[in-house]
């Protein structure tokens, strides 16, 4: 038995399971706080959705993974056993760092943990060298956009919701916001899995790329089947062991929703994180969906959001790049003088 493969499948499905733990249940969070769907209900709908979002987005457009397999550069003169060693470094700074989160109940970005640990085992090796400029530009692009577009859009769709149903009885408007916002949470639980899915599936591919298990042709991988069905379900498997922390952080804590306000919500994260997927720009689910419900609590007032809580949010995002990295930096050059 090959002990580092062993160890690179572990470590792979470890920070998929704590991504279902800690980052999956955002999607689901503002439709189980307004009371659209029950907790139990949620959660077996995400586990579907972000599987059928692997499965389809992954067949149409492959590029979210292509980026962050491609991301960093593990090649040195140590070869493949070097960069097994760097990947799992990586894959474990990403483990520690959102558990930690968890533990808090901050629902921290495990895109930005993944690209962290990533870059900074890579620099471990080879500097800045080992990073790839272009693709780390589309990082950058994507912590604008889902920053911008969540909280903009939240804004102003909450507003032109205010105003298409000035007429409307609260009792009518409810029935329509409440089958919206089921299926605004389905949407984004899929597109959560075209997005993350895809990153972590990148990482998963090269491990087996690093134990010459597959090969590597033009600019990424030809990802097969099973590899998405067992990244699918120990996604899901995570956020039916820890979801509901996050999902009382994220939907109930930070800003109290009506029912308009809850799909207002999942539909502007939905619709940026479609566009996203769509261009193969890879961002954060969790920026983009707590950021949408910052806007649609700022709609009605500023004082209706939690900013303690978003506070907290977003020191995790300021603080993930620099401590995730440097987790995953030490750990090579630690593994490296041990192995």
């Amino acid at each position: 038995m090959n002990m580092a493969l062993v160890i690179t499948i572990v470590l792979s499905l470890g920070v998929i399971f704590v991504n279902g733990w800690t980052d999956a249940p955002n999607a689901i969070a503002t439709a189980v706080s307004t009371r659209v769907l029950r907790p139990n209900v949620a959660i077996g709908m995400a586990v579907v959705m972000n599987f059928l979002g692997v499965l389809v987005m992954t067949y149409f457009n492959a590029q979210v993974a292509e980026t962050i397999s491609n991301i960093v550069s593990f090649d040195t003169a140590g070869g493949f056993h070097v960069a097994q060693i760097a990947l799992a470094a990586a894959l474990f700074s990403i483990v520690v760092w959102t558990v930690a989160a968890w533990y808090f109940g901050i629902p921290t970005s495990e895109s930005h943990a993944l690209i962290a640990g990533l870059t900074g085992a890579a620099m471990a090796l080879g500097g800045l060298h080992a990073v790839n400029g272009q693709e780390w530009v589309k990082v950058l692009i994507g912590l604008v956009v889902s920053t911008l577009m969540g909280f903009i859009g939240g804004f102003i769709i909450t507003k032109l919701i205010v105003w298409l149903f000035r007429g409307t009885s609260r009792r009518k408007a409810n029935k329509v916001f409440t089958i919206g916002q089921a299926v605004a949470a389905g949407a984004n639980a899929f597109l959560h899995g075209a997005q993350d899915g895809q990153k972590f599936m990148g990482v998963f591919m090269l491990g087996l790329y690093y134990n010459n298990l597959v090969e590597k042709s033009g600019n990424g991988f030809t990802i097969p089947l099973w590899v998405m069905a067992l990244c699918s379900l120990t996604m899901g498997i995570g956020t039916s062991v820890g979801g509901m922390k996050i999902i009382k952080s994220v939907g109930m804590d930070m800003v109290k929703l009506d029912k308009y306000q809850g799909f207002s919500a999942d539909l502007t994260a939905a619709i940026c994180l479609f566009l996203s997927s769509v261009f193969g720009i890879p961002v954060s689910t969790t920026h983009t969906k707590t950021t949408a419900i910052m806007g649609v609590g700022a709609s009605r007032r500023f004082s209706s959001v939690d900013w303690r809580i978003v506070k907290e949010m977003i020191y995790a995002w300021i603080l993930t790049f620099p401590g995730c990295g440097l987790i995953a930096y030490v750990m090579v050059k630690v593994l490296l003088v041990i192995l």
